[in-house]
C-alpha cells in the first residue's frame, strides 16, 4: 500500500463509504482515496445494529431535505451501484411512519407537517377518528390524531446498503484497509496524516472523521473537542399470536417504535434521561423491554400484551450532546479535517445526502446539492443549537 493519498477517511460504515462513493464517482475528481475500517465484517458498526429506517417526519428543513434524498437515492440504488452486472437490493419496505400525538403535542405535530408538506414531503395528518378507522387495532382513547408518510419512508437492509456503497466506491478506485487510526498527527492548522495500529503513517491531502463513536478520539488527538457521547439503544425482535395487518412504522408518543419485521416485529425506545450514560458495551437492556418499552406497546395496540421477545441486540450512536444533529465539514482551526460526526441515530439515512454533501465540500470547496452549511462548526462553536423537535 502506499503511504500518501489525497483523501483519508476515518471509518468505512454507511457514512465513510458513502462520501468514498461520491468522490470516486465524480468524473472531476482525479485525487486517491482511502478508506480504513477497523472491523471490515462491521457487525459492531450503528448501521448494522441500528433499527434500519428512513423518515422525512422531521422539524429542520436540513434533515427533511437529507432524508428526501436518500429515499430518493434508494429508488435508483440498483442501477447506480450496480457492479459487474449485479445489483443490490436493499429491500426497501415503503411502509410509512406514523407519529401518533396527545393532545398537548398536536399542535407541534400540525406545525411540522405544513413545513414537510411546503418541501414536497407526502405527509398527511389523520384525527383520532381516521386513526381508528384505518387501524382498527390500535388504541385512540388518549391521542388527538397522527402524521403518516405516504412516501419515501420505510425500512431497509442497512446493512447491504452500506457493503453496496463500499463494494462500488472499490469498483471506483477507492482504497480500502482493515486496520485502525491510532493517531492524527497534526502541524499548526493541517492534518498531516495519521499512524495506523499496524505502525504504518499515512499522509494526507484531506482527513475525514467519520468514525462514529470512535470519533471523539480522533478529534481530541487533533485538539478538537467534539461535543459526543456514545449512547447504547437497544433492539427486541418479537412475535404477535394475534394478526395486525398494515401496520406501519409506528412512533408512540412517548417514544416508542415498533415495526413489522419478517414473521414478527422489530421495536425498542430511548432509556430515560437519567438511565442514559455514555457506554460503549454491548449488553441489552432487557429490564427496559419489561419494565417499560411492552407496557407501552401493549397499551397502545392491545394485542401486544401478547408479545414474546425472541431475540435482542444492542448497539451505539453517536450522540451530539449539543442539539442531537450531525456536525459536518471542516473545522475553523484546521483547514483540511472534515467531521461528519453526532448523528444520533439518523446516519444511515442520512448518509447519501452526507456523502455526496462533503464529496462536494472536498472537491468544490462548497456544498452545491445542499445547503447543509447551518450543521457545521459554527453552531457549536457560537452556542447556537438547531432544535429538532423529531428527534426520536
Amino acid at each position: 500500500m502506499k503511504n500518501c493519498f489525497d483523501v483519508v477517511i476515518a471509518g468505512g460504515a454507511a457514512t465513510g463509504s458513502a462520501l468514498a462513493y461520491f468522490l470516486s464517482a465524480s468524473r472531476s475528481f482525479k485525487g486517491s482515496v482511502l478508506v480504513i475500517e477497523k472491523d471490515a465484517s462491521y457487525q459492531k458498526c450503528a448501521t448494522a445494529l441500528s433499527a434500519a429506517s428512513i423518515r422525512h417526519q422531521f422539524s429542520t428543513v436540513e434533515n427533511i431535505q437529507m432524508s428526501q434524498f436518500g429515499s430518493e437515492f434508494l429508488y435508483g440504488i440498483g442501477e447506480t451501484l450496480e457492479v459487474d452486472g449485479e445489483r443490490p437490493d436493499v429491500n426497501f419496505q415503503e411502509a410509512g411512519y406514523l407519529f401518533l400525538s396527545t393532545p398537548e403535542g398536536y399542535a407541534t405535530l400540525q406545525e411540522n407537517n405544513a413545513l414537510q408538506r411546503a418541501l414536497g414531503a407526502q405527509i398527511v395528518l389523520l384525527s383520532d377518528r381516521q386513526l381508528q378507522e384505518k387501524y382498527s387495532w390500535l388504541n385512540v382513547s388518549d391521542l388527538a390524531g397522527g402524521s403518516l408518510g405516504l412516501k419515501g419512508e420505510g425500512w431497509l437492509d442497512a446493512y447491504g446498503m452500506m457493503r453496496a456503497f463500499r463494494r462500488k466506491a472499490i469498483a471506483q478506485g477507492v482504497s480500502y484497509i482493515e486496520n485502525e487510526v491510532l493517531q492524527v498527527h497534526r502541524e499548526g492548522g493541517r492534518v498531516t496524516g495519521v499512524t495506523l495500529n499496524n505502525g504504518e503513517t499515512v499522509s494526507c491531502g484531506v482527513f475525514v472523521n467519520a468514525a462514529g463513536t470512535g470519533a471523539m478520539k480522533l478529534a481530541s488527538q487533533a485538539g478538537i473537542e467534539l461535543p459526543i457521547e456514545s449512547r447504547k439503544r437497544s433492539v427486541f425482535y418479537v412475535t404477535c399470536p394475534e394478526t395486525v395487518n398494515d401496520c406501519p412504522m409506528l412512533i408512540d408518543p412517548s417514544g416508542a417504535y415498533i415495526h413489522p419485521e419478517g414473521e414478527g416485529f422489530i421495536c425498542g425506545i430511548q432509556p430515560p434521561a437519567d438511565q442514559d450514560p455514555e457506554c460503549f458495551d454491548f449488553d441489552v437492556q432487557y429490564q427496559l423491554f419489561d419494565d417499560l418499552l411492552w407496557p407501552i406497546l401493549a397499551h397502545r395496540v392491545p394485542v401486544f400484551e401478547a408479545l414474546r421477545c425472541e431475540h435482542s441486540w444492542a448497539g451505539h450512536y453517536d450522540y451530539c450532546t449539543f442539539d442531537q444533529n450531525v456536525i459536518l465539514g471542516y473545522h475553523p482551526d484546521i483547514n483540511n479535517m472534515v467531521f461528519a460526526n453526532g448523528f444520533s441515530g439518523h446516519g444511515m439515512q442520512q448518509s447519501p445526502a452526507v456523502g455526496r454533501a462533503l464529496a462536494e465540500l472536498i472537491e468544490f470547496g462548497e456544498y452545491r446539492s445542499l445547503n447543509l452549511k447551518r450543521l457545521g462548526w459554527e453552531r457549536v462553536l457560537n452556542g447556537q443549537p438547531i432544535i429538532e423537535k423529531n428527534v426520536w
